[in-house]
């Protein structure tokens, strides 16, 4: 009998190769060469800050930063996690910078923000998950720029027990945390996280702070089916989630997960209609949705829809 031989070392296996599919003429992001652009991205350089539309190669960057838009990646350029669909860097992160919430201060006073997102990557190496290190920044954000409102999008803090209403002391106007895609696809996309986990942050944002609009988003593309879309509304709203983007998923490379198909805009205008009729204060949903994209404007409607749904 052959005797099988086993590589010495099946951790260095390669990944799988997924070609990436040609991009159709509706996914085109604007390229917007300004004098605002360069403006954005010499604060940005100088202040030695990360911003996750550089880390994470979002295709909107050039019209977001020629509108003095940029979302502040904070405690490193490094995730602990290895989620399917992202393009961060993953491995072992440095040390917290002990100046970094005065530099994100000072970045969106020199930007003169009306609104600003400040998110950051997964620590599961630190005991809170860095909350404590994310308060810290939204604290003294909000000290030097009172006008400013200010959002966040958060890791889900998963296994640091409570240290999340650490970050829910902070005077916040928009709690963000993704909830990326359908809980089937949940241990290929983004195994380090648990779907309703996810969702009982939501709740328990909404539930600390009932002034705080909340706010998720999920990726199509990705071989998730309709109803399960659909199902992700509804658990949405159990949490009670004011406002919900949704946005192609666009693969970054060919050792990311697959991406399945692209959605026609015609099938993200139904997804809109569907999550209005659910009871979302607010929809974003098309082709180049995501998080932080357009977040000053939708803010503003935000605020107006929920005088005028009273």
């Amino acid at each position: 009998m052959t005797q099988k031989i086993r590589p010495r070392h099946p951790e260095k296996v390669k990944n799988p190769i997924n070609p990436i599919k040609k991009k159709p003429e509706w996914i085109r992001s604007k390229l917007v060469n300004s004098k605002e652009f360069f403006i954005t991205k010499t604060v940005v350089n100088k202040s030695n800050l990360v911003t996750v539309c550089q880390e994470a190669n979002c295709p909107n960057i050039t019209e977001c930063w020629s509108k003095r838009h940029a979302t502040f990646m904070i405690m490193g350029d490094t995730c602990t996690r290895a989620c399917a669909f992202c393009d961060v860097k993953t491995g072992k992160p440095e040390k917290l910078d002990p100046y970094e919430h005065i530099k994100i201060a000072n970045a969106v006073k020199k930007l003169n923000l009306r609104h600003v997102v400040i998110t950051s990557v997964d620590r599961d190496d630190l005991p809170d998950g860095g909350s404590n290190h994310f308060k810290k920044v939204v604290d003294t954000t909000r000290k030097k720029n009172p006008n400013t409102t200010i959002e966040v999008l958060t890791p889900d803090f998963l296994r640091k027990g409570e240290s999340y209403k650490k970050l829910l002391e902070a005077d916040l106007d928009v709690f963000n945390h993704n909830i990326e895609t359908v809980p089937r696809l949940y241990l290929k996309v983004r195994p380090g996280a648990r779907y309703f986990a996810s969702l009982e942050l939501l709740k328990n944002a909404k539930r600390g702070n009932k002034k705080v609009f909340t706010k998720s988003g999920i990726m199509v593309g990705l071989g998730e089916e309709h109803d399960e879309i659909v199902q992700v509304m509804d658990d949405l709203r159990s949490a009670n989630v004011d406002f919900i983007t949704i946005g192609q998923y666009l693969q970054p490379s060919v050792k990311h997960h697959p991406l399945e198909r692209y959605y026609h805009p015609d099938e993200f205008k139904e997804l809109e209609l569907i999550a209005k009729s659910k009871g979302f204060l607010l929809v974003s949903s098309s082709p180049l949705t995501r998080s932080s994209y357009h977040a000053d404007e939708d803010f503003a409607k935000l605020k107006y829809n929920r005088i005028n749904s009273h």
